[in-house]
């Protein structure tokens, strides 16, 4: 279809089927009529789309379609469609700052493998993390049972920021040896699909709107609290970047104007007070010089009194901050996530309280709540963005191309490399 003209009725049957199969995509299983209402094609259209789609075995209907309530006009139950999961797959990279993860998931979003690696130094060792990440994307492939060209897209998260503009990373301080990799590049020649890159939080953001915690809800302001802290921003149902990629970088927001030297440069950043290296170098002054964030989040388990006093600080800070958020975005719902999240409720109770206390009385409650795909969110945000940007891509036969011709991975082999529901026992956390 590369070649339609933007006004010919092939190039408006093609967006009509993009929005079919997004709300599929979306909702996991719909009936026509559902279709109907959230894309406004007439009955007519949507049937033929459906047709076509059942055809082509993109979509299947499925075996419980029966829904308990009749349809409206008070004939046979509506028969429920969904995609169908072996017509493709997502490739998901996150670039942690000292872990790289890759998951794999099927066209209906149920996620088949997962794997993280051992710890290396990401931020430092570009070219290794990029090797480390190419050689586990070619296993979890053959794992899932997925050949390449049946690769819909990919997405990836790296712990840094991200233009919106452009391939660049917003900042060199974060990610150095980075600075002149192209991931998107990379991993699209790899693959041969198109690629997305994106900041971690946004994408953790994404994965908790699309399959986590914020599911049910249009607007949501998410919360990564890590080594770092970043933010991200859902309004009505999207990633809003701003008009560079910055949006939603909270971490950097100074709260202490006398406090320590942030690495951006700046002081007293909220990053330099609640944030998990700051959090860890504090304990360390009581507890030795190895305590780790999952030392923190044990120790608050047990009901360590200097660890609740530590957490419930660095909430209060994190809760004053949010206040402006919400006055500003007043958002639904408030989602914390992150490494340092699992700590549990010290922090949480003084997240809320801070932000009721610091919000204006005249705004709404805004609820916080815990994420629920903790350590997975940003790989699975990697795999919602590349759902996100190819809900109209459809596959040819096996071993061809859109146009009929064989493709690289049908006659060259090794040519090319090799929240969701989990499905596939050989998945790793």
């Amino acid at each position: 279809m590369a070649g339609e003209a933007p006004g010919s009725l092939e190039s408006l049957r093609a967006r009509n089927r993009a929005r079919a199969l997004a709300v599929l995509q979306r909702r996991g299983a719909a009936s026509q009529a559902d279709i109907v209402r959230e894309t406004g094609l007439s009955r007519t259209t949507v049937s033929s789309l459906v047709a076509e789609l059942l055809e082509e075995g993109i979509v299947v209907e499925r075996a419980d379609s029966a829904r308990p309530a009749p349809s409206p006009s008070g004939g046979r139950p509506a028969t429920l469609l969904s995609l169908e999961p072996s017509s493709g797959g997502f490739v998901g990279v996150d670039f942690g700052r000292e872990i790289v993860r890759v998951a794999v998931a099927n066209r209906a979003g149920e996620l088949l493998v997962d794997h993280r690696s051992d710890r290396l130094e990401v931020a430092h060792e570009a070219q290794e993390a990029l090797a480390v990440a190419e050689a586990m994307v070619s296993r979890s492939l053959v794992e899932a049972e997925l050949p390449s060209d049946r690769v819909l897209g990919a997405g990836v998260a790296v712990s840094a920021p991200v233009r919106s503009d452009s391939p660049e990373f917003a900042s060199r301080v974060i990610f150095p040896s980075w600075a002149e990799v192209n991931v998107a590049e990379f991993f699209g020649e790899r693959l041969g699909v198109p690629v997305h890159v994106g900041n971690d939080a946004n994408l953790g953001a994404l994965a908790e709107a699309t399959f986590g915690a914020g599911r049910t809800h249009r607007n949501v302001f998410y919360v990564m609290l890590s080594e770092g802290i970043g933010g991200g921003v859902i309004i009505d149902g999207r990633i809003y970047l701003g008009q560079a990629g910055g949006a939603g970088e909270l971490g950097h927001i100074v709260v202490n104007p006398d406090g320590q030297v942030c690495r951006c440069g700046n002081r007293g950043c909220l990053a330099t007070v609640a944030g998990g290296a700051a959090l860890t170098a504090a304990l360390r002054q009581i507890r030795g010089p190895h305590i780790s964030v999952d030392d923190l989040i044990n120790l608050s388990h047990d009901g360590d009194s200097g660890v609740a006093r530590l957490l419930a600080d660095a909430g209060e800070a994190v809760g004053r901050v949010l206040a402006g958020i919400c006055s500003l975005l007043d958002p639904e719902l408030v989602i914390i996530g992150g490494e340092v999240a699992p700590a549990g409720e010290p922090l949480m109770h003084s997240i809320s309280a801070s932000l009721e206390r610091w919000i204006s009385p005249a705004s709404g409650h805004y609820p916080v709540v815990l994420g629920e795909l903790g350590s997975r969110a940003e790989v699975l945000g990697a795999i919602a963005l590349a759902m996100s940007h190819v809900p109209d891509q459809t596959l040819a036969p096996l071993g061809t191309s859109a146009d009929g011709q064989p493709t690289a991975a049908s006659t060259e082999q090794g040519a090319r490399s090799e929240g969701p529901r989990q499905r596939s026992r050989r998945s790793k956390s």
